[in-house]
């Protein structure tokens, strides 16, 4: 019979709260299963790929006694420009920075301003873009040229890079598993980094001064080059 100190009720309750708290606690050592021979991994799949956008600024400067000039002038230069590149259909053209600022003489008096704006050009016709840029360097400067792989292009490299990648890790797998001595192995995790769009290539080029108005201009000729695509595969496997 219970005893008249513990009611039959509050020892069930007891009794409940024990087989739980022991449930509980087969539940945790079955959940958390040692692990052996845990190896942290990293392999690489990379490949050169020619460059195939074009980007290149050209500029125009003004002076003059007023701002307003000034700003006039750069937005007549700039437009003319866009308008010149639009015959160019394979040419992506728009307008950058452009900004104003005060002339002054030893004696910090103003004695005028200067300007200067920015058109950025781009393309995969590096043709095209040369020829464009031969058209307006009569009245604007070349510079700023830079290469680099096109988004889809690259898009399309690190898709096939990802295959690479991940039979390079599990290359890396079988290796580790051997040296261990182990029968197999098994991947716990693996993550996979494509290292973010890399910077464009610049191209060195001579700082030259506007051709004279009227003058011919010949298209430069660039080279692309290539840019270096790479996809990391890195992670954990863990050798039985």
């Amino acid at each position: 019979m219970p005893s008249a100190r513990f009611p039959a009720r509050f020892i069930a309750r007891v009794l409940a709260a024990l087989f739980a708290a022991l449930m509980y606690a087969a539940s945790v050592g079955a959940a958390e299963e040692v692990r052996y021979n845990l190896v942290e991994l990293r392999a690489e799949a990379s490949r050169e790929v020619p460059n195939d956008l074009m980007s290149a600024r050209l500029s125009v400067e003004a002076h003059d006694s007023s701002p307003a000039d000034v700003a006039a002038a750069l937005n007549r230069a700039t437009a003319e420009a866009i308008i010149t590149a639009a015959a160019f259909d394979r040419v992506k053209a728009q307008t950058g920075q452009t900004f104003t600022y005060p002339v002054y003489d030893r004696s910090q008096r103003l004695i005028g301003w200067r300007g200067r704006a920015d058109v950025r050009v781009e393309s995969q016709d590096f043709q095209a873009l040369a020829q464009l840029a031969a058209k307006l360097q009569p009245s604007m400067q070349l510079g700023g040229i830079a290469f680099t792989i096109s988004p889809a292009e690259r898009r399309k490299v690190e898709s096939e890079l990802i295959s690479g990648a991940v039979e390079a890790f599990r290359a890396r797998a079988l290796i580790a598993q051997r040296a261990l001595g182990g029968k197999s192995y098994r991947i716990r995790n693996i993550s996979l980094d494509t290292g973010g769009s890399p910077q464009p290539r610049p191209y060195a080029m001579a700082r030259a001064a506007p051709a004279a108005a009227g003058a011919d201009v010949p298209p430069p000729m660039f080279e692309g080059g290539e840019t270096h695509v790479q996809v990391t595969a890195s992670g954990q496997i863990e050798v039985e």
